[in-house]
């Protein structure tokens, strides 16, 4: 099924508007306070865009966009865009110094924030959008479309490789491209897309565009400890949900615990990582009559590049392909000779096509260095270089097979592990460190082996690193070294680090078994969840790899098998397992009194 023939708008402002002619008075965007309808939406983008035209926001300038998930998100976006500069997002959840590090380095002149955290932004020209429609005077003139097809549009950030994370800047024609694309499932007036991403992933742009130039209505969904805490199958359905885009580690870790929960839609697309062929198979066994997509792509190419219809025949190989390009896409293997390789060999995935990026903010070198003009045997265009890799099955499916570099996905999220040890060498008491992923599929992690100068225990460079990073490139474990291993190249030796860490998991240090049937019940729980031998009534649950998603699974049992909803402050405030079971207790004991 493909959309219907429109006119062809060049611009976002401009795919928005075909909307607003269309479906003046439909819902566009909800959350759980209010609702705004595409003329109502359209018109608070207006006042943004007012308010920054005021301000001397133009072209190719960029705004950061510093707030919370709600309906005014849409509009300061549109109204950004209208003024005809780029938005940059930043998610609220990162730490203070992540945040500026992003807002100095994108040269933000303007950021449009919460009243809630106004006074942290000051520094970088922090200013409220206006909540509602009329909200700026009536004589502040409406501003016209300042936005160009080849105009930048959003600047998102991912991990960097020496230490500082790098924007991609994409444009206006990528974005249209991405949502006028033909390839993936028609949306109706009728659907009501769940928001569940980061304002700062890339697949928001599935989620806010795909959406819109559909005339679909974007329901602002609770975060997910929030969703599996209320059942996620229920709130789906309390809330009508038809189609999302549901990071491929949330749904493995989602679908582990209740195989129905996306019953509810008619379309289910999956990206970010590799889905398991388990995940798959229990969806499309259950009650689940919708369509099942995996979709893959780099935000670099305009959040996907390749989709597949998964079927139930797709589940009974090792993995689940990728699929075959999206209109207009070209995509190309190649070996480390830079030929391509046969039919079940490995090679990098490139990508050409209208979705491809202008590059990286203000980093020419690196700029030149991924995005190429000299494709052998290809005809004129640019080609990312995605880092990543892939190969054809005898049936002519294309299967990713996973990264090339230092970079590796942790729970849908690019990290550059590079990144993460340079943040650890910044702590005073690191002489050198190795970071790691661990664990497969949803259960990946961070581990870090440090060599220290003094004792410093795992607590206070967890604490550093959260400072400074994202909770996902947070590690996990901290495993402390008396050198770092070298190979006969005087080069880190990798698999002895990787021993080391197989090691330290394998004879985690035991504690008493708790006696108290809540204790021991966690016990087994963790036991489970994390793949530890041993664990002990002192043991913290993020000091013997725990994560956040891990932490939902938790959640989620903790409901099924004692009938109590943990909140997650509770889990991050005090994560040590005799007090997480006291909370238990204690909620259980409020429960039956108030019965």
């Amino acid at each position: 099924m493909t959309a219907p023939t429109e006119p062809h708008a060049a611009t976002l402002t401009g795919l928005f508007e075909e909307s607003v002619r269309r479906h003046a008075d439909r819902l566009a965007v909800a959350d759980a306070q209010r609702s705004l309808t595409y003329a109502e939406l359209g018109a608070l983008a207006d006042d943004v865009a007012a308010l920054l035209v005021a301000r001397g926001i133009t072209r190719e300038d960029r705004v950061g966009l510093h707030m919370n998930r709600s309906v005014y998100v849409f509009a300061a976006i549109l109204g950004i865009l209208k003024a005809g500069a780029a938005y940059v997002a930043v998610d609220s959840r990162y730490p203070d110094a992540r945040r500026d590090l992003m807002l100095t380095q994108s040269g933000v002149k303007v950021v449009l924030t919460d009243p809630a955290w106004k006074r942290g932004l000051d520094a970088h020209g922090a200013v409220t959008i206006p909540y509602g429609p009329g909200a700026l005077p009536a004589a502040a003139p409406v501003p016209q479309d300042r936005s160009r097809p080849e105009g930048a549009a959003s600047v998102l950030f991912t991990s960097g490789s020496l230490g500082t994370p790098k924007g991609i800047v994409l444009e206006h024609r990528n974005i249209v491209w991405f949502a006028r694309n033909r390839s993936l499932p028609a949306l109706t007036p009728d659907d009501r897309v769940g928001q569940v991403s980061s304002l700062s992933f890339d697949a928001f742009h599935f989620e806010m565009w795909h959406a819109l130039r559909q005339g679909a209505a974007v329901v602002v969904l609770p975060t997910v400890p929030e969703l599996l805490a209320a059942g996620f199958q229920e709130e789906l359905r309390r809330l009508r949900i038809t189609a999302m885009l549901v990071p491929t580690m949330v749904a493995n870790h989602v679908v582990r615990e209740d195989p129905d929960a996306f019953c509810a839609l008619r379309l289910l697309h999956v990206g970010g990582d590799v889905v398991l062929p388990a995940t798959c198979r229990a969806i499309l066994s259950g009650r689940f009559r919708g369509r099942l997509l995996n979709l893959y792509g780099p935000a670099e190419i305009t959040t996907t590049c390749t989709a597949h219809e998964v079927t139930l025949t797709d589940t009974e190989h090792d993995g689940v392909p990728i699929g075959t390009p999206l209109d207009g896409v070209g995509i190309r293997l190649l070996d480390a000779d830079g030929r391509q390789p046969a039919p079940g060999q490995v090679g990098e995935i490139h990508v050409s096509g209208p979705g491809v990026a202008r590059g990286y903010l203000d980093r020419p070198d690196l700029t030149e260095e991924r995005f190429r003009t000299d494709m052998p045997g290809a005809g004129p265009g640019r080609w990312y270089r995605t880092g990543d890799l892939a190969r054809y099955r005898d049936d002519g499916a294309l299967e990713f097979l996973g990264r090339a570099d230092d970079q590796v996905k942790i729970r849908g999220y690019r990290v550059e592990r590079g990144e993460v040890e340079r943040t650890l060498l910044g702590h005073p008491g690191v002489h050198h460190a190795a970071v790691l992923p661990e664990g497969e599929g949803e259960d990946r992690s961070l581990a870090a082996l440090v060599v220290l100068d003094h004792d410093v225990p795992p607590e206070a460079l967890r604490a550093h690193c959260a400072r400074l990073l994202p909770e996902f490139m947070v590690p996990s474990r901290f495993v402390p070294l008396a050198q770092m291993p070298a190979n006969e190249h005087g080069k880190r030796d990798l698999d002895a680090l990787r021993q080391i860490l197989a090691d330290a998991r394998g004879h985690a240090a035991p504690g008493e078994v708790g006696p108290s049937p809540t204790e021991a019940y966690l016990v087994r729980l963790w036991q489970d969840l994390l793949g530890v031998v041993q664990v002990g009534v002192q043991d913290q649950f993020f000091e013997l790899g725990g994560h956040s998603l891990l932490a939902f699974r938790m959640q989620g049992r903790i409901k099924r098998d004692l009938k109590v909803v943990l909140p997650s402050a509770v889990l991050l405030r005090t994560p040590v397992l005799s007090t997480i079971a006291a909370s238990i207790d204690e909620l259980r004991q409020a429960g039956a009194a108030d019965d």
